[in-house]
């Protein structure tokens, strides 16, 4: 879809979400409608923004069926009341053969599902000090990338930890990818040491705009997330930061700067067949 808008404002919602799916979802519903009020043409919720349960079976209890998923319902509802379109972060989806996908929905001002994508690459790691995640565990992973068509741009589509494999994020870009979202529930610990870097890292190998909505605070189970959500420009430059606290930040999203800084460095079309170590 092209509408001829060369310019459009994003919000990113930053959340501390609970274990109550009904809380959760109010909260996040109740501040799509601020973002609206605030001029917002498209909203993006962080990953498990309804639900930041802790362990294999608390997170099954509570996943469900595309079609009766709670959250999903009220956000194409929301969408649909506010002529919005959305970026769900993502919700824990029960399939069909009884695993779970941590999926991303978009969808459009009508509250359609315009694109959905299933994280790619399990956050399976050992921080330390008994800081163990082992999200293969519990769910299973996507096998493709996606890229979705908005009105003013296109949108790749990725989730938390996909953002250490910028292989992923090339290959968006180079299909053609000019808003790259990044739904999130980094860790307190990695979110200081590599949050800000990796992702203005990914901006400007892939010269597009980069959003990232953020958990923050203590969760179920202990675990603390870093926040930041932020919104960083195609030449890698923060424009936005949420901070630690619960809240949002917006702003204008240029496509033609995308365009700008692609022809000043136009690494998306040098690559080189070259051999490489691994064969």
């Amino acid at each position: 879809m092209d509408t001829g808008q060369t310019s459009f404002t994003a919000s990113c919602l930053q959340v501390n979400a609970g274990n109550s799916l009904e809380q959760n979802i109010a909260t996040a519903v109740d501040m799509i409608g601020v973002a609206v009020d605030e001029g917002s043409n498209i909203v993006f919720m962080p990953e498990n923004v309804t639900m930041m349960e802790w362990g294999r079976k608390a997170i099954a209890a509570k996943a469900e069926i595309e079609k009766d998923h709670p959250g999903l319902i009220a956000f194409k509802n929301a969408a649909k009341k506010h002529g919005v379109w959305l970026h769900c972060g993502s919700l824990s989806i029960l399939l069909d053969d009884g695993r779970i996908a941590n999926r991303t929905y978009v969808l459009d001002s009508d509250g359609n599902i315009a694109a959905q994508y299933d994280k790619i690459h399990m956050f399976d790691v050992d921080l330390g000090e008994g800081e163990r995640y082992a999200e293969s565990s519990t769910f299973a992973p996507g096998d493709r990338a996606v890229l979705v068509d908005l009105p003013w741009c296109k949108l790749g589509l990725t989730i938390c930890y996909d953002l250490r494999f910028p292989g992923l994020f090339r290959d968006l870009a180079q299909a053609g990818a000019e808003l790259i979202a990044v739904p999130s529930a980094f860790t307190q610990l990695t979110g200081e040491a590599h949050w800000h870097v990796l992702l203005r890292a990914r901006a400007i190998e892939t010269g597009a705009y980069v959003v990232a909505p953020a958990q923050t605070g203590i969760h179920p189970g202990g675990r603390g997330t870093y926040g930041h959500a932020l919104i960083v420009d195609p030449w890698g430059s923060v424009i936005a930061d949420a901070g630690a606290d619960v809240g949002l930040i917006r702003e204008t999203i240029d496509v033609q700067k995308v365009e700008r800084t692609r022809q000043k460095m136009p690494s998306l079309s040098h690559d080189r067949a070259f051999v490489a170590l691994s064969t």
